[in-house]
């Protein structure tokens, strides 16, 4: 954690707020390590704000129409050309941007739910693709300053997954069956097809 605060502070003063991808599989972590890194840089006194990916994923009604309501959360589920535009604007633009956030309670995304105001320095972006080796997602690595990827085991992302659906209501069946015919397929295909990260960590770093 030290080494990762240590880079951002060495990257200041590049005439533009700093972009943090931190990328990896589902239920790995990101949102985790990126609230601990947005504590840590605001008690430094650097305005800092996360920007989860989820607020891109496509609506349901088109992901009925092209037949991939079952498979949401996978790479073809997100409006990428989005991201792209908006990680511009937060990299560039000197007053406030606004961005879209995912409500899992609705289970879509709403439009301009997060600014990110014109004092903000850091913006930490976390999702699962932010280092996905295919078309359409690579391009991203040209926007980072510093990335991000957390190392997680299978095992544990499919406990963990299976988890986060029984706390969502699901039966244990449909928890299984969601984990597993969803989530751990996603979390196979970005784990084979990463590009480098500046720093690797372990989902169980204590974050010293």
């Amino acid at each position: 954690m030290q080494a990762i605060l240590r880079r951002l502070s060495d990257k200041g003063g590049e005439g533009h707020r700093l972009l943090v991808g931190i990328a990896g599989p589902p239920a790995s972590g990101k949102s985790t390590l990126s609230d601990v890194l947005q504590a840590r840089l605001t008690e430094r006194g650097v305005p800092t704000v996360v920007v989860p990916m989820d607020g891109f994923h496509l609506d349901n009604r088109l992901l009925d129409e092209m037949g991939l309501r079952d498979r949401k959360g996978a790479p073809e589920t997100f409006d990428v050309g989005g991201l792209v535009t908006l990680l511009g604007k937060l990299r560039e633009t000197v007053g406030s941007v606004y961005l879209p956030v995912f409500d899992r309670e609705m289970d879509l995304s709403i439009a301009a739910a997060r600014v990110v105001s014109p004092e903000t320095e850091v913006v930490i972006v976390e999702g699962n693709y932010l280092l996905f080796d295919e078309p359409a997602w690579r391009g991203l690595a040209d926007l980072w300053d510093v990335t991000i990827w957390i190392d997680t085991p299978l095992d544990v992302v499919r406990q963990r997954c299976i988890q986060r659906w029984l706390d969502h209501g699901h039966s244990p069946e449909a928890a299984k069956a969601r984990a597993e015919g969803n989530d751990l397929r996603n979390a196979e295909r970005v784990s084979a097809a990463r590009l480098p990260a500046d720093f690797v960590v372990s989902d169980e770093d204590d974050g010293s």
